[in-house]
C-alpha cells in the first residue's frame, strides 16, 4: 500500500493548496516553503513599512513587498539573473510565493511574476541611501529575531562577531571594480560580519577591490557592535578578527565599549624575537600527528595605548622541516580564557588533517 500525503495549505494563503501529483507543473516547489518561513519571519512587513518607493502608486502593478519576495526567492532557488524572472514569469509556485495577494489566486490574473526591467528599476530603488540604511537594519533585525526565536524569545547572553574580507571576482569595469595584487583577479572587496555560533549575516559593505583588508573596518565594526546590542540581539558581543584588522583604533574602541577581542596579528621583527626561544623542536622522532604548543607574549605595537595579551601559537607538521608560528592579540585574561580556548576560537587547521584534532601541547 503506498503512502498518502494530505493536501497542505499554506499560512500566507489560505486559498491554495499543496499536494503530491504525478503531473509536474512547477520546478521550483521550495519557494512556497520559503514564502512560509519569510511570513513567519516578519521581515518583509518589517521592512516595507520603513522603505521609500518613489513611484506612482496608481501606476504600481507589483508592490515592494513582492519586489523583495521575488528578489529573495529568485536567489534562494538558484536564479541568480533577472532575466530568469522572464523565463518564470508563468511559473506557478514562484507567482504565488512571491505575489502579495492573500485569500484570491494571483493565476488567474494576467500578470506574471515581475518582468526584467521591473527589477533592475526595483535594485535601482533600492540603491537609494535610505532604503540601503534600511536593508542594512534589516539583515541585522533577521538574524536578531531568528535568535530570539530559537531563544524562547530571550537575546541571547552572548555571541561572537566574525568580520572577514572577501574578493568577489568581476568580469567587466563595473564602477569600484578594481584590480587586486593579492588575488590577481579585479574585484570588489566587500567588508562581512556575521554571527560565529549561527553563520547569520549581520553587516556587509562593498569596498573596491584596491583597498586593504581593513580598510574602513574600525567605523563598520564598532557600527555593528552597537548596533548589534542596541537591537537587543545579545547582551554582550565578542569580536573575532583576522590580521590587518586591529589597529590602534579599533582596539581602544572596543575596550570603551567593554567589548573583548580575539584577532590574528601579522608577524614582524619583534614579535619574530619574541618568538625566537620556543621555536626549537623538541627532542625526539616527528610525530606522524601535528603538534601545536601555545605560550603566552606581552606585546605593545608603536600605535597601541598599552600592552596586550598575545598567544603564540606554533606549529609542527610532519612534512615540514620547520616549526611554524602565528599570533593572537586579545583581551581576555588569562584567567577569563586559557591559551589554548583562545586558539580554538579562531583557528582551524590549514594542512590535510583539517577534520582531525591536531595534539595541543601547552598552555
Amino acid at each position: 500500500m503506498g503512502e498518502t500525503l494530505q493536501p497542505v495549505t499554506p499560512q500566507f494563503n489560505r486559498s491554495l493548496r499543496v499536494e503530491s501529483r504525478p503531473d509536474r507543473l512547477t520546478g521550483d516547489p521550495g519557494a512556497v516553503l520559503l514564502r512560509e518561513i519569510l511570513e513567519a519571519s516578519g521581515i518583509v512587513e518589517w521592512m516595507t513599512g520603513r522603505l521609500i518607493d518613489p513611484r506612482r502608486q496608481e501606476d504600481v502593478t507589483h508592490d515592494l513587498a513582492s519586489l523583495l519576495r521575488t528578489t529573495v526567492l529568485l536567489a534562494a532557488q538558484g536564479w541568480r539573473d533577472h532575466d530568469d524572472a522572464d523565463a518564470l514569469r508563468h511559473d506557478p509556485a514562484m507567482r504565488l510565493a512571491s505575489s502579495s495577494s492573500a485569500g484570491l489566486t494571483p493565476l488567474v490574473v494576467e500578470q506574471g511574476l515581475a518582468s526584467q526591467p521591473t527589477l533592475s528599476r526595483f535594485t535601482a530603488i533600492m540603491a537609494d541611501p535610505r532604503n540601503l540604511a534600511v536593508l542594512r537594519e534589516g539583515v541585522l533585525e533577521l538574524a536578531a529575531r531568528g535568535l530570539r526565536a530559537l531563544n524562547g524569545g530571550r537575546r541571547l547572553p552572548r555571541v561572537t562577531l566574525d568580520v572577514d574580507s572577501l574578493p568577489i571576482e568581476v568580469h567587466g569595469h563595473q564602477p569600484k571594480a578594481e584590480w587586486n595584487g593579492h588575488y590577481h583577479a579585479r574585484i570588489y572587496h566587500p567588508l562581512v560580519t556575521s554571527i560565529a555560533e549561527t553563520g547569520d549575516m549581520l553587516d556587509a559593505r562593498l569596498r573596491p577591490g584596491n583597498v586593504g583588508t581593513a580598510d574602513g573596518a574600525l567605523d563598520v565594526i564598532l557600527d555593528v557592535v552597537d548596533r548589534a546590542q542596541a537591537a537587543e540581539l545579545c547582551k554582550v558581543a565578542m569580536v573575532r578578527m583576522d590580521a590587518g584588522f586591529p589597529s590602534a583604533g579599533l582596539l581602544a574602541g572596543l575596550d570603551a565599549r567593554g567589548i573583548d577581542f580575539v584577532a590574528r596579528l601579522r608577524a614582524n621583527p619583534v614579535l619574530d624575537r619574541l618568538a625566537a626561544p620556543y621555536m626549537k623542536r623538541p627532542r625526539g622522532r616527528r610525530p606522524d600527528k601535528p603538534r601545536i604548543w601555545t605560550h603566552a607574549l606581552q606585546y605593545q605595537a608603536e600605535s597601541w595605548d598599552k600592552p596586550r595579551r598575545v598567544v603564540l601559537v606554533v606549529k609542527e607538521r610532519p612534512d615540514d622541516l620547520l616549526l611554524d608560528r602565528f599570533f593572537l592579540v586579545t583581551s581576555l585574561t588569562p584567567q577569563q580564557m586559557s591559551h589554548n580556548l583562545v586558539l580554538e576560537m579562531v583557528w582551524l587547521p590549514p594542512f590535510p588533517e583539517r577534520h582531525q584534532r591536531a595534539n595541543i601541547c601547552g598552555d
